[in-house]
């Protein structure tokens, strides 16, 4: 078997996007579909960028889990870690596109999603362990048994690299508490802390990036990632801190832009590369992915990113 340069863990969905731009969905008629799930647009980024790269996630026993499925292969993702769970059906995402900042989500994931009900027997341990990063999210966090899964894959990477993503949902957290509770247990193995201020303000109880990324550093991460919209990058070690510009972009669709970021940031990471060279080049992929209409249909490849670069 390959061995795999990023592992991710969570969600995975079927996204519909609106092929009317500016209009609710009660006034869209068609629309185009994609893979979905931001910790598998992820591990997508990442390998349209060379890495060797899987997510551990589950589909339900239906042609949108075929779809699914089908699609990692395509991207060059390896689905050898996606579960199929007989009952449930794979999750369906719409949203509506109002640029330059409004893309109103609407999850189809209930009586519970697939990749919620992943258990900690089902986990692949020696590939966990093996894997150059894992990363996590904050809504493999939010409800049984794919916490105590997400929760026992970050304890058995026990001091490798862990890139935990805060991606904090509201509407999949019954007790704002608890997200508290467990973005800081989750923390407490991660290398590396990824949010935007909303996030870090759930994990740590400040919006403000250098007081938030303070905090996130003495919770024992060496790299903390606080995304700030227009503002840029906040990207912050022991040693220093690095205010990185974003990259101006028509903005399309905002919704790919921090999976695009966030496969980047992991690709450079495992490059070697300082935390401020990788956070330059996540911000150039997400810059793409915003001026497009899709998520893993439009990462960039290490050609379109040096064009942006230079």
């Amino acid at each position: 078997m390959t061995a795999l340069d990023l592992l991710t863990m969570g969600r995975i969905s079927v996204d519909l996007y609106p092929e009317q731009i500016g209009v609710g969905l009660e006034d869209v008629a068609t629309f185009a579909k994609s893979l979905g799930g931001s910790p598998t647009n992820v591990a997508v980024a990442a390998a349209r960028l060379g890495a060797a790269a899987a997510v551990i996630t589950k589909v339900g026993d239906d042609p949108f889990g075929v779809y699914c499925r089908r699609a990692l292969r395509e991207f060059g993702v390896d689905d050898r870690f996606v579960g199929v769970h007989p009952t449930l059906r794979t999750p369906l995402a719409f949203c509506e596109v109002h640029p330059p900042d409004d893309f109103p989500l609407l999850f189809y994931r209930e009586p519970t999603a697939p990749d919620l009900t992943i258990t900690v027997d089902e986990l692949d341990f020696d590939a966990i362990r093996g894997a150059g990063f894992l990363w996590t999210t904050g809504t493999g966090l939010s409800a049984e048994p794919s916490r105590a899964a997400t929760l026992a894959a970050l304890e058995a990477r026990a001091g490798a690299p862990v890139i935990h993503d805060l991606d904090h949902r509201p509407m999949f957290w019954a007790d704002p508490a608890e997200a508290t509770e467990y973005a800081r247990q989750a923390l407490r193995f991660a290398t590396v802390a990824v949010g935007n201020r909303e996030e870090v303000e759930v994990a740590v109880g400040t919006r403000d990036p250098h007081t938030a990324a303070d905090r996130l550093l003495e919770l024992g991460v060496q790299v903390a990632v606080v995304k700030q919209g227009p503002a840029g990058v906040l990207v912050a070690t022991a040693e220093r801190r690095t205010e990185i510009p974003p990259v101006p972009t028509d903005v399309v669709c905002g919704l790919g832009a921090g999976d695009a970021f966030g496969g980047s940031l992991a690709y450079g990471l495992l490059q070697g590369w300082p935390p401020e060279r990788a956070v330059r080049m996540a911000n150039a992929a997400g810059s793409i992915v915003a001026s497009r209409l899709a998520c893993a249909d439009a990462m960039p490849t290490l050609h379109e990113l040096e064009g942006v670069l230079t």
